[in-house]
């Protein structure tokens, strides 16, 4: 059985961004997992079931780190002679690709699911540039996870354009549309997880999933979410805090009556007043990229806003969500936007590659320029106003993803590229 070699810089990756793929490409191949951590990578490969390498490596610019560890990969390929390196992430990629280029690996595959250098200026991009190409050059292909992403490293002048290829519609992994199902997730689940966290059945809640970092946009989303009013026919603006809900019965009645003044939503009575929570799921990262100070303090003290911190299975989150809003300034092709459509939530994304290729203005999502506090704060008060629009999204989710990025279609494609490859 030929070998495969898949690299990702830290375990968490492999285990959130390739998962089971690892356990279905190892029916075709000899798979083994590289990574920093040894005890956390260990974990990952025996939950896959994949043979794994140990090898240390740091997310930050580390460059005599980086050369050892280029060395350290360079003596363990010499040793196993795999066919194939396929690496993910930034640093993975370059230690993967240098490595397997002095070793003679014939089929060095590198995939771009994001590039945080678009966010670098100075010395710092230009730096990050140059680890780009070179990551490129000891590639023999390199696979954007969007056309997007494609489009952006062809302007940039990273590689030539012979040399990138987008397998399928855009997705390192797909989406595993059981697992992510509404379905899934009991009822008392949901019941139990609403009744810790304070939040009302009748609450809107906005989620955001992934690390609490600048980059995400998580301080524009803060100050948005502290900024949302939401227009009441009868009583004018009113803040976060104080926004109703049509009662059930009548919301078919309501909606096809219109929605009076402006598209708003149209209030029975007080007594109707619902929250408008936002919901923060993720870890908070302190290192790389820190978050404002009023952000934290925010997410501290809002009354409304709830930070759970890094959950393993974030689905009983969605389920108790009902839009997911996810503001970054730089994706590849965001799982995250899939799960959340998966499980039937419409979603706010800025308009950036992967995310406006998963998201179709109107139709499962709403598009929102990139750091731009006004437009986030509009785009979540439309959310909550406009039901029929809201309603209309949501019903749209899941038939989208399925359609598009089914996990099945995703790995078959790329198990067809790895055959090909290899022939």
């Amino acid at each position: 059985m030929k070998k495969l070699i898949r690299i990702t810089t830290v375990p968490l990756s492999l285990d959130k961004l390739l998962g089971a793929q690892l356990t279905f490409m190892n029916q075709h191949f000899e798979v083994t997992a590289v990574a920093a951590d040894a005890e956390e990578l260990k974990r990952v490969a025996l939950k896959y079931g994949v043979k794994h390498h140990h090898v240390e490596m740091t997310r930050a610019i580390t460059p005599l780190q980086d050369l050892q560890a280029v060395y350290q990969l360079y003596r363990y390929l010499r040793k196993v002679r795999p066919e194939m390196v396929h690496s993910h992430t930034p640093k993975a990629g370059l230690v993967g690709m240098m490595a397997a280029y002095f070793a003679g690996v014939p089929v060095r595959m590198h995939t771009v699911a994001g590039l945080p250098l678009l966010e670098a200026r100075g010395i710092k991009r230009q730096v990050l540039n140059l680890v780009e190409k070179i990551t490129y050059a000891f590639a023999t292909k390199v696979y954007p996870n969007s056309f997007a992403m494609r489009d952006i490293i062809i302007k940039e002048g990273f590689c030539a354009p012979g040399k990138l290829k987008v397998l399928g519609n855009g997705s390192s992994n797909g989406i595993d549309t059981d697992y992510f199902s509404p379905s899934a997730v009991a009822p008392e689940t949901t019941v139990a997880l609403r009744a810790a966290h304070g939040i009302s059945e009748n609450d809107f809640v906005f989620i955001f999933v992934g690390r609490l970092v600048g980059d995400k946009g998580i301080n524009e989303l803060v100050e948005a979410f502290g900024k949302i009013k939401v227009k009441d026919e009868d009583e004018g603006f009113c803040s976060a805090k104080q926004v109703a809900s049509p009662p059930a019965a009548d919301r078919n009645d309501k909606m096809e009556g219109g929605f009076g003044i402006a598209g708003s939503r149209p209030f029975e009575n007080l007594r109707d007043r619902r929250k408008i929570k936002l919901l923060l799921v993720g870890p908070l990262e302190e290192d790389l990229d820190a978050l404002h100070p009023e952000t934290l303090e925010a997410i501290e003290t809002h009354p409304d806003i709830i930070s759970v911190g890094y959950q393993d299975d974030v689905r009983p989150y969605f389920a108790i969500s009902d839009c997911l809003a996810f503001p970054s300034y730089r994706e590849g092709f965001p799982n995250v936007v899939m799960q959340a459509g998966a499980m039937d939530l419409p979603a706010l994304v800025s308009n950036i590659n992967g995310c406006n290729e998963i998201i179709i203005e109107g139709e499962n999502g709403l598009i929102i320029p990139v750091k731009n506090v006004a437009a986030l704060q509009q785009a979540m008060e439309k959310m909550v106003s406009d039901t029929v629009g809201y309603y209309t999204m949501k019903e749209n989710a899941r038939a989208m993803i399925e359609s598009r990025y089914r996990q099945e279609v995703v790995w078959q494609a790329l198990l067809e590229e790895y055959r090909r490859v290899t022939e």
